[in-house]
């Protein structure tokens, strides 16, 4: 079993979103980038801009989700932080899981290896 850590620090957002490799979708984008901890970290990113505190919520809790359940599918070692698009409020559940699978088998280095 993997164990995540949150990103926090502004910082470390910033060298995710300038250093990493990244892909963009529908829903989200997927922002990814190797760190020297070997553990895996991931930090949620959604704007004030796509509503309120409820909806900005939701949509939290269901990346947060859709990432539980596939955590061993991503590399180890790695930053992640995925970043909420406008389209993601409506979303369903696998809308957003869908989507987010599919931005991790596009950016390179982001998938475990098997």
């Amino acid at each position: 079993m993997k164990y995540t850590v949150s990103i926090k620090q502004n910082h470390e957002f910033r060298r995710t979103y300038h250093r990493g490799k990244y892909t963009a979708n529908r829903y989200l984008v997927l922002y990814c980038r190797k760190n020297r901890l070997g553990q895996t970290r991931l930090g949620l990113t959604v704007s004030a801009k796509l509503g309120n505190a409820v909806q900005r919520n939701r949509v939290k809790r269901l990346l947060r989700e859709a990432y539980r359940l596939h955590e061993t599918e991503f590399a180890t070692g790695a930053d992640f932080v995925l970043v909420a698009r406008s389209r993601a409020v409506g979303a369903t559940y696998k809308e957003i899981e869908k989507s987010l699978l599919r931005a991790l088998a596009e950016t390179p280095g982001a998938a475990a290896e098997k």
